[in-house]
């Protein structure tokens, strides 16, 4: 099959090797280039984009430093087989933000990578550049107004209000900032329809989870590591849950079925559905 190349943006500001890097890690995720595939070569690569082989030689720098393709000397380029390898959230949300349909459900603790990996895609729709008909998310989060069995004191080990207080407050600041930013794109007539709805349990969250258009699942857990806070103005040695240190793990419906991909993202549907429809309660962010 020869690859064709999705048409580039003449708007994108961006410089043309990310142009470029950004098509081909698009082919790449939707399996347009399937894992093992060899990429076009140097110069086929330059004649379908029409930029210099330099961009296209970056390019593919930058998507062997991503870990989405591999370089063979003597051989040529090639698609890296990723099962079960970590992943980048950020490029995967911004796809799903160029289908007319978006859904993402978010299982965590604080929804802050979330909030990270958001930003780039609203900012495209707010200049035309990407234009869902609707966005619905749901974000499922730890009652922090009961005890957890992380965030404790280091000490003792035992539940701390101060510290749940905390946690609260960074939840809910970024939490309430996707929904107002998601908000403001349906009032100012942007995307025609928006939803995000907010649930919490009793459990622990000792991992995170991520569902985008049902077609995409990324899993990683919250290690828990000793850690200095400042909570109510008094220095708190804890143990913390710590997303920064958590690697993502992406499944796809659309992996070949030998890597279980479809059946991975299943059951993480299946799993935040039955936590979302039993025992999470309904949470007002604007609440205190």
């Amino acid at each position: 099959m020869t690859f064709a190349p999705e048409p580039l943006d003449p708007d994108d500001d961006r410089a043309p090797y990310e142009q470029v890097a950004s098509s081909l890690g698009a082919a790449i995720r939707t399996r347009r280039l399937g894992p093992g595939e060899k990429l076009p070569s140097h110069k086929e690569l330059t004649e379908l984009y029409g930029f210099a082989r330099a961009t296209i030689q970056r390019a593919l720098r930058d998507l062997e430093d991503e870990g989405l393709v591999v370089s063979r000397k003597g051989s040529g380029v090639y698609v890296r087989n990723r099962t079960e390898r970590p992943a980048g959230l950020r490029p995967y949300v911004e796809q799903a933000f160029a289908k007319d349909h978006v859904t993402i459900d978010f299982a965590g603790f604080s929804s802050e990578t979330l909030h990270g990996a958001l930003q780039e895609p609203l900012d495209k729709i707010r200049i035309g550049r990407l234009t869902p008909s609707s966005i619905t998310m749901r974000i499922l989060v730890p009652d922090m107004s009961v005890p957890q069995a992380a965030p404790v004191r280091m000490e003792d080990g035992r539940d701390d209000k101060r510290l749940r207080d905390r946690m609260h407050d960074i939840m809910v600041g970024y939490t309430r900032s996707i929904r107002d930013a998601i908000t403001e794109l349906g009032h100012l007539g942007l995307v025609a329809e928006t939803s995000i709805n907010v649930r919490v349990h009793s459990g622990t969250q000792f991992f995170k989870l991520y569902v985008i258009n049902n077609e995409d699942a990324f899993f990683g857990y919250y290690p828990i590591r000793p850690n200095k806070v400042v909570a109510q103005g008094e220095m708190i040695e804890i143990y913390d849950l710590v997303g920064k240190d958590t690697v993502l793990f992406h499944h796809s419906i659309n992996d070949g079925e030998s890597s279980g991909g479809a059946q991975q993202v299943q059951q993480a549907r299946m799993w935040f559905d039955s936590v979302w429809e039993t025992i999470g309660r309904d949470f007002d962010l604007d609440a205190r």
